[in-house]
Order: structure tokens, then sequence, then C-alpha cells
């Protein structure tokens, strides 16, 4: 009898549910869309065992604002209204958020942030690889306040490292993975006082690094500058010279150590001539600063690649190691362009980052390679207006203001494109609000914007993606990746490894921070 009446229950609530939902709706596209992408979400695997390969993805400043306007902006670029575009990551079935602000600031800078997710520790701005004990610029202060990266605890396990940016290879996020400095800006030269107390400066870190470490296997981006003396001139630019002033070639420098089956390349010709199945070492420094930005770069022989044409590149060299890599990619100049208050600029670059993206996915097994993409903080660029769907992303919103001039879709709180106090806002009725120089409407005049301190999105998928989920404070990003390279420290993370090699170096890290902390009892 009971069987029978939950029976007569279960048809009368089908009955009831079915018709809540006529036969239109449930042919909808957006219905069957949601329908389709949830029962893709329910066929998740969760991959909990250690990979082999990590690739780190950062869009220095690509704030969700960013994200949202990049998607569109792609949507566009194929002839679509945008909305519904999605970027590479997005398709990605991890998703998470980061709390960016340092120790010591709301708001925060690039290389406390990096330190961060590289790292496994929050620190203060413009700190790289130093814990928050350290005082920014102050060199005695630093000593003993060091912090190993994921990058060279990869390396220390035997996996090859590399590094694809579009900032100077000595910029705040690069460094952070092989160098340690109290000051951020000390990246081709020390003040006397800190040298005398045994600071180094970031681009002479990088070398050592290659000698003491058995080196980056590849590091692509910009910054010829603080590698080569105030004497010499640029082998591109006759009339700019280097910045160091030590006398140092620390490009010959690099070139001396004769890295087995090494290059070092400064243009797309002799990058493109590089054979990854025969190239151990790649070192390509492609501007004396940063590189190009993507809207403007130089495509011919004396140019340079594009960063998705490096992360190819360094994904088929740091492949051939069968134990394993880890690639930390960043675009730097999302985070310049909006600096310069220029939207056009910061979405091309998310754009191009996005193919980068799907370059990596597209390399590599999902099963073996965890791909992380996120951001070390936002910036003040604001979407609003009421645009109707498919409005050209750089475009005005259609709607008059108090004053009968027209508004922009995408505007900055404050920045270079502020106008003069007392001024009335600029018509932009009839003006290219698309093109590469125009700038932003913003609030408050800066020469320079601003970083804002909101939380960023966090993308995954590979071995224990799924760690990835929820609210986490950014120096969470580490420890996901440790794992999945068989490198957390922790009881656990060792038991989830089977792979012995990886085995006995997590477990030399287990006994150093075992000894490590018991030694701080009675410090």
């Amino acid at each position: 009898m009971r069987l029978i009446t939950s029976l007569i229950f279960g048809i009368i609530a089908l009955s009831f549910t079915s018709a809540q939902l006529s036969k239109k709706q449930l042919q909808d596209k957006w219905f069957v869309e949601g329908q389709a992408r949830m029962n893709g979400y329910s066929k998740t695997k969760l991959l909990d065992t250690g990979g082999k390969r990590v690739i780190l993805a950062i869009g220095d400043g690509m704030s969700l604002t960013t994200v949202t306007t990049a998607r569109i902006l792609q949507g566009q670029q194929k002839g679509k209204t945008g909305e519904e575009e999605q970027l590479s990551w997005e398709k990605f079935p991890f998703t998470g958020l980061s709390k960016t602000y340092n120790v010591d600031y709301q708001v925060p800078d690039s290389a406390g942030t990096a330190t961060a997710f590289l790292c496994g520790v929050k620190t203060d701005a413009g700190i790289i690889g130093l814990d928050e004990n350290s005082v920014r610029g102050d060199c005695a202060a630093s000593k003993g306040t060091e912090v190993g990266s994921i990058l060279k605890l990869a390396k220390q396990a035997g996996l090859s490292v590399g590094i694809v940016v579009t900032a100077r290879i000595t910029h705040a996020t690069p460094s952070s993975s092989y160098a340690h400095c109290p000051e951020r800006n000390w990246e081709g030269s020390v003040p006397s006082l800190a040298e005398q107390q045994g600071c180094i400066d970031i681009a002479q870190q990088f070398i050592n690094f290659q000698k003491e470490h058995g080196g980056i296997s590849v590091a692509l981006g910009g910054g010829r500058r603080n590698f080569i003396p105030n004497t010499q001139n640029d082998v591109e630019y006759p009339n700019t010279k280097g910045r160091r002033v030590d006398g140092k070639d620390l490009i010959q420098e690099w070139k001396n150590l004769q890295l087995q089956n090494s290059a070092y390349v400064w243009n797309l010709s002799d990058f493109n001539a590089i054979d990854p199945k025969k190239t151990d070492h790649l070192f390509g420094l492609f501007e004396p600063s940063h590189m190009q930005y993507e809207s403007a770069r130089n495509k011919g022989p004396s140019g340079e690649p594009s960063i998705s044409e490096m992360t190819r590149k360094a994904i088929q060299i740091l492949e051939r190691n069968p134990k394993g890599y880890f690639l930390l990619i960043e675009s730097g100049r999302i985070d310049h362009g909006h600096h310069e208050g220029s939207a056009y600029k910061a979405l091309t670059e998310a754009v191009a980052l996005a193919q980068a993206v799907e370059t990596a996915d597209k390399l590599t097994n999902e099963n073996e390679t965890l791909i992380i993409v996120t951001s070390d903080h936002g910036h003040t660029m604001s979407m609003s207006g009421y645009p109707k769907r498919g409005n050209p992303i750089f475009g005005l919103t259609g709607a008059l203001g108090n004053y009968g001039k027209p508004s922009l879709t995408l505007n900055y709180a404050n920045g270079p494109g502020a106008w003069k106090d007392g001024d009335p806002r600029p018509n932009l009725t009839g003006v290219d609000t698309a093109h590469p120089k125009f700038l932003q409407q913003a609030i408050t005049k800066l020469n320079s914007e601003t970083h804002d301190g909101t939380d960023v999105a966090i993308y995954a998928r590979g071995p224990f993606s799924h760690l990835y989920v929820g609210v986490v404070e950014q120096n969470y990003i580490f420890h996901p990746m440790a794992k999945a390279l068989c490198l957390d420290p922790s009881k656990a993370g060792q038991q989830t490894c089977s792979n012995s090699a990886h085995g006995v170096n997590v477990s030399i890290l287990a006994l150093l921070t075992t000894l490590m902390a018991i030694v701080l009892q009675f410090i």
C-alpha cells in the first residue's frame, strides 16, 4: 500500500512539474543551452592524482570587467554581437575568486601579488620573493626573509621551467619566480648601500639562477636594457643604450654559460628559426623595455613574436622533459594599457592572452596538465550606461547625459582621460572612440590610472583544478599547483603522489620544513 501511494504521489508531482513548463519554453535556445551546460558539468571528472605539468597564465590587471569586455571584443571581432562569446579559459570547468590585497596595502601592487601566488605567502607591496617581515628598500632587513617559488621547487625536482611574458623579464611578476629583492625597481642596478649589504639586482639574479640551478629552460619577453651596460647601444635601436652601471653584459654572460643546445634570440626571424626539437635552452629579449602592444606589434622579420607564438614554442621545448614542467605566462601589457587609460590597448592584449591560453589548452593533455588562468589585481575600468545588445564595446551608449552629450560604455575612475578641473566634459559626438590612441574618460585626473582592490577570477582545468573554487586568499593559488606537481610538503600531499622521483624531493622538503619549525621555536 505504501509503495502504491508513493507511486501515485510521484506521478502527480511529475505531472505538476511538467505542466509548469511549456513545450515552447523547453525548446527555447537559452533553456536548451542551459540544460546542455548543466549536463556537461555533471560529467566533469575530478582529477585528483598528480600530473606532470602546470601552466600558470596571468593577465596582469585583468579585472572581471576586463574579462567581460574582452569577451565581447573577441566576439565582435568575429562578427557576432559579442556578449555570447567565450574566452578560452571561460570553458574551463572550475572557477573561483582571489582576494588580492597585500599585507600592507588594501589595493595591491604586482610584486606583492606575484609573490603570493608564486610562493604561497602574502607579503608587502613592492617586495619580490620575500615574506612580510622584510622592509621595502631595506637590504639589511630582507636577510632571512626569502621564500621559495613554485618555479624553484619544480626545478629542484628535476622538472623543466619556463617564463613567457610581454613585460620585461625582470618585471614584478616574472622576477618573483626566481629572485629575492626588497625593491621591485632594482631591475638592473641597486643603490650603493644595498650593494654593500649584499643585495643583487634582479637581472643579475636571473643569470645567477641559470648558473646555480641549471637555468630556466625557456625565458622569453622584453627588457634588454637591464642586461647590457649603459655604454652599449641596443642591437635594435642604435640610439638607445643599456642601463647597467657595472659594465656587465649579462646577455654575453648567458651565452658564455654554454648551456646544452642553447640559443639567444632578439627578433622574430631568429625566433622562428628555432627548432624546439633540438633546443634545450632558449633565451629571448625582444625589446629594450616591455614588448610592443599586440595592436602595434611589428610582425616582420625584425619584429617580435606574439604571446601565443611564444607559448607554443615554450611548450614544445619544455615537453621534451619526461618528468614534466612548470610554465609561467604573463600578459603584462593588459595592465599597461589600463594605466594609460586605453581600453583598446588593454582589451586587445586580453584577447591575445586568450589566444595563448587556447594554444596551451590544445597542446596539452587535460589529464596530465593543470592550467590556471588568473590575475594579480584589477583596474578601475567600468562598463555601464545601458548600451543595446551588440553595441560596439568601445562605443557610445546611445544615451545622452544631462547636458546633451553622449557617454561611453567604458570609463575609468581615474587616469589621464579626465578633463581639467573647471572645464566641461568633452562632447564625443563624431569622435572615433575605437581608435587605438583614444583614451577613455575618467573622473579624477592622474597621469597613470591606478589598480583597484576588487577580487579577481581564477579559472582552472586539469589535475586538482577542482581545488580552485570559492573565495580564497591569493596565496592559496600556489598550493594546488604544488600538489599537482607532487611538490606538496605535507604528509597528505606525499601520499597522493605516486611519482617516486618527485616523492624523494617532497620528502626532503617535508623534512626541511619540520627542521625549520623546530629551529624557529628556539629563536
